[in-house]
């Protein structure tokens, strides 16, 4: 199975082709420029991927959580391409794609969104919790599940590593097992079970963007 992975809600907007377990091609760009650059790169992937007729089994995307406009443009390309190919379309969070392919048992997994402002996961045996929203209020609200001591941490920047030290653990950062984040859906995708339809998937923003209030109003 042929599988395009498709994300952009990490910082960047990412495109691979996986198949049978291995990473044919992908691309990697700068988040800001993904409305003009995210499909030329896209097709590029394919090219250097050698799709059969361009087209792939199934498309993986990244929902999220993560940052806002970067979310929304890569799952509107996701949509449009399922839609247009009549193809089956994956959606797969910014947690579980980061944590694809590692075997911790317990890991605290950090998404930042908009400024000073995270979705924060926390998974070991008895299940996961999460929490989003300014770095200090999301960690308070899972301190009660982690327990001290040293603390595997993943994807997390370095203001959330020192606000976890500040707060007595011992921060272990550890790094994606593949990258692009793309990467991790183009091989995911090929087990994780499709959406019913390209309508079900929707973002997941983990805190929606600030408000702004109109001029006129002030």
């Amino acid at each position: 199975m042929i599988v395009l992975g498709l994300e952009g809600a990490l910082g960047s907007f990412s495109a691979a082709v996986g198949q049978d377990g291995r990473v044919l091609a992908s691309r990697d760009l700068a988040g800001n420029v993904a409305l003009e650059a995210g499909l030329g790169a896209l097709a590029a992937t394919m090219r250097d991927a050698g799709v059969p007729h361009g087209r792939p089994d199934r498309i993986a995307v990244g929902i999220g959580p993560g940052g806002f406009t970067g979310l929304r443009i890569t799952i509107a390309y996701a949509k449009a391409l399922a839609q247009a190919w009549e193809r089956p379309l994956v959606a797969i969070s910014s947690f579980d794609l980061l944590e694809y392919g590692g075997s911790l048992d317990r890991v605290l997994t950090v998404v930042r969104g908009r400024t000073g402002v995270i979705s924060a996961r926390w998974r070991d045996a008895s299940g996961s919790v999460r929490a989003s929203g300014y770095i200090a209020d999301a960690l308070a609200e899972l301190s009660p599940h982690m327990p001290p001591g040293e603390l595997p941490v993943l994807g997390a920047p370095e203001d959330v590593r020192a606000a976890l030290a500040e707060a007595g653990y011992i921060v272990n950062p550890l790094l994606p097992v593949h990258t692009p984040p793309a990467a991790a859906l183009a091989l995911a995708g090929a087990s994780t079970p499709p959406a019913a339809s390209a309508h079900e998937v929707r973002a997941d923003y983990g805190e929606l963007p600030a408000a702004k209030v109109p001029r006129f109003l002030q």
